[in-house]
């Protein structure tokens, strides 16, 4: 039976444009078929082809002493010393997490996990940042709960510890929620794999799992809005199997260690389509593969199923031409598919054969180097006015509106959700989920990686550039707060329709704030995402680039925790003086839950003090002047404190500051501060004025059950932290 001719409405039905469309008729000179159209679709969807952001992309700094591979491969790679490197990236699975919560989320897990090993690297810990819709939405208690579980149902069977993240909650989200997941794992420097294909001639291999009929066109779903119709896209959403990962997992490393591989891909979004196309392309060679070879688990796959099929745990690798039996039988030890399906030629196209004949035959550059590239339209940005803290604030106790915040979902304690996760399997967590940064030993030694992602929505879409440039700036904070030295991130920009002016300035001014926030920190960006179209019936969420961090810390001995350890330790403020008497209360927590969220510039992020002050809390860490350290961020001062009270199970006597307006004082989120608990607070303020740093002292720690602000009404640290635990639980439990 022959194919129906292609037309633009078949185009269109795969997410392409009339111009697109047109592009292609004029690139192969003829019209496509319905396997070849389908490779065009998906190779030029946002999700692969960045076509919307590649401009503003390109403007990040990507280089550094310490980058061993920035972006363009599976992951990133940094020196961490010691012949040893680093391995990470973000990325996201929204749109499926939101169809089908569970799959959605494991296979995100799943797919960033082969993205680390396929660099040659042993996985060693997870993270996630994930944003759901309002507590009280009638969707929320489901998404949440099925997003966890496939979290820890893929990353605990693995055996993978997650240890950090971030879970946030908004309206935006309510019908468009946000699952991001991060990987890292530990390499030897010299034995970094890439995915260039290599040797014309070399046999092409199929390995892990058979190809089912599940995610085909999951990277065009990725790159649409949802609508209406979002449950009928459920086939799109993909399968993972993690104890089939776990086996590909260790056959490819092990494959990789007999030095038989010369290229390797992950056989992620898009599939094969993918795989085949990049590994091609980046070689400046061409694929031919015999599509009736690759294992299939359905019977009479078309060549358009097999090519875009999103099937988990599968990848795409070149050998040399004598490593085909060694590969074989290790891939038989793991009970694993293993198969050769083509071989790489110099022809610079894709060719596909099935049942005898050509299924297609495209040139590779319209695909990637010619693929379409838009510089699309921005909005003006209007900045939101900057507004004075008495205009918003009460004269209601300290202690009131602490309790009162405290018992939000904003700042309730996530242990509902990290305790389903195994943060300890492979027994290298030195600090996992509910402190500033997740801490692993590098295993036999003493160094340490510290790793977190960070982004604060709100402060990005009151003002791009600066939400951007805070993004980098919190995960800075956060690694630098456990004593480690930021190396380099990953980003996951999580945005609307592109199409729409206000959606691209959002875009392109965050990324424009997260370059010079990377640059003034030497944090450079070695790999990421970016994941569009985030909008429900043209409701775009609100605005979230992601940022994952990853730090180094010579001796794991010097490493703090936010918990204070004794009564009688001094607590101080790094990043401000005593001079103190307001704070930025715009765009905070505090403007959000007691004054309806009014329209207001978030903080400024002063990129020099912020190294400046990092630098120092990290060098007094190193000197053992520092027992303790928390980032202030979301709520202030009072919330930080009583986070690490909380921490300790300690009390604490805090000085109120003289005049001002002790609301904006207690609860303003001005950046680039720390709150720390030191035995040696002369030393510390004589460094400070040394170093050029800010510093006072705030308090002391007590062995009482009381966090007590000035003469205020003194607050129990029980029942602050009953408080704090009782949120997500009773979320949950309806």
């Amino acid at each position: 039976m022959s194919e129906p001719e292609m037309t633009f409405k078949n185009a269109a039905s795969m997410g392409l444009s009339e111009d697109e469309w047109g592009l292609i008729l004029k690139r192969l000179k003829r019209t496509p078929n319905l396997c070849e159209l389908g490779i065009f679709s998906a190779m030029w969807s946002e999700h692969c082809s960045y076509k919307s952001s590649k401009k503003w992309l390109k403007t990040l700094p990507v280089d550094g002493p310490q980058v061993i591979e920035g972006p363009g491969e599976n992951a990133g790679a940094v020196d961490i010393g010691d012949g040893l490197a680093a391995i990470f990236k973000i990325e996201s699975h929204n749109h499926p997490s939101y169809i089908e919560p569970y799959q959605g989320a494991a296979t995100g897990v799943g797919g960033i996990l082969r993205d680390v090993f396929t660099m040659g690297a042993r996985p060693m810990a997870l993270l996630n940042a994930l944003r759901f819709g309002a507590a009280d939405h009638e969707k929320t208690k489901h998404l949440l709960g099925g997003v966890v579980s496939g979290i820890g149902g893929y990353g605990n069977c693995i055996g993978i510890p997650t240890v950090g993240g971030e879970v946030n909650f908004d309206a935006s989200y309510n019908g468009n929620i946000l699952v991001n997941a991060m990987a890292v794992g530990l390499a030897n420097s010299d034995r970094i794999f890439r995915s260039a294909a290599t040797g014309p001639g070399n046999p092409v291999i199929y390995v892990g799992a058979k190809t089912g009929r599940d995610g085909i066109h999951g990277a065009t779903m990725a790159s649409a809005e949802f609508s209406d119709e979002t449950e009928s896209k459920r086939p799109t959403v993909q399968v993972g199997d993690p104890f089939t990962g776990k086996l590909l997992m260790e056959a490819c490393l092990e494959l990789m260690a007999s030095d038989s591989v010369l290229s390797i891909q992950d056989m992620g979004a898009a599939g094969l389509t993918s795989s085949s196309v990049e590994m091609a392309s980046k070689g400046g060679l061409g694929m031919e593969i015999d599509l009736d070879l690759v294992p299939a688990r359905e019977e009479g796959m078309s060549a358009y199923e097999l090519m875009l099929s999103e099937s988990q745990e599968r990848m795409l690798m070149v050998l040399k031409p004598d490593a085909t039996q060694t590969a074989r039988e290790i891939f038989d030890k793991w009970d694993l598919d293993f198969m050769p399906i083509g071989q790489v030629t110099e022809t610079g196209r894709l060719v596909l054969l099935k049942d005898g004949v050509t299924a297609c035959d495209i040139p590779l550059d319209p695909l990637v180097d010619d693929a379409p590239e838009y510089d699309r339209p921005q909005a003006e940005f209007v900045p939101h006015p900057v507004i004075e803290s008495n205009t918003i604030t009460s004269g209601a106790p300290i202690s009131n509106i602490l309790m009162q915040l405290l018992g939000t979902v904003d700042l309730a304690s996530r242990r509902w959700i990290y305790e389903q996760y195994d943060s300890q399997v492979m027994a290298d967590t030195l600090q996992g989920p509910g402190g500033d940064a997740g801490l692993i030993r590098v295993h036999g030694s003493q160094r340490g990686l510290a790793m977190s992602t960070d982004c604060t929505p709100r402060y990005v879409e009151a003002d791009p550039r600066t939400g951007g440039a805070q993004a980098v700036a919190e995960s800075y904070r956060n690694i630098c707060a456990v004593g480690a030295r930021p190396l380099a991130i990953t980003n996951n920009l999580n945005f609307g329709n592109p199409e729409k002016p206000e959606i691209m300035t959002q875009m392109a001014q965050s990324v424009v704030g997260m370059g010079e926030a990377a640059l003034a920190l030497d944090t450079p960006v070695v790999s990421g995402n970016v994941s569009l179209y985030n909008e429900t019936d043209g409701r775009a969420i609100r605005p979230c680039p992601v940022v994952g961090m990853v730090g180094v810390i010579d001796d794991i001995a010097n490493a703090v925790r936010i918990a204070p350890t004794a009564s009688g330790q001094t607590l101080m403020v790094i990043g401000q003086d005593k001079s103190c008497n307001d704070g930025w209360l715009g765009a905070s927590l505090y403007a959000r839950h007691l004054a309806g969220e009014p329209q207001a510039a978030p903080p400024p992020v002063r990129l020099d003090s912020e190294r400046r002050t990092g630098e120092f809390l990290q060098a007094q860490i190193g000197a053992g002047n520092i027992i303790a350290a928390h980032d202030v961020s979301d709520g202030g001062l009072a919330v930080t404190i009583a986070e690490m009270c909380m921490a300790a199970g300690l009390g604490a006597t805090i000085a109120s500051p003289d005049g001002g307006n002790a609301h904006g004082w207690a609860f303003g989120e001005d950046q680039g501060r720390y709150v720390i608990a030191t035995d040696n607070a002369e030393a510390l303020i004589d460094a400070a004025k040394t170093a050029g740093v800010s510093i006072c002292v705030l308090g002391m720690i007590s062995a009482t059950d009381e966090l007590k602000f000035g003469e205020g009404d003194a607050i129990s640290v029980v029942k602050m932290k009953t408080s704090v635990e009782a949120t997500i639980p009773a979320l949950m439990n309806g």
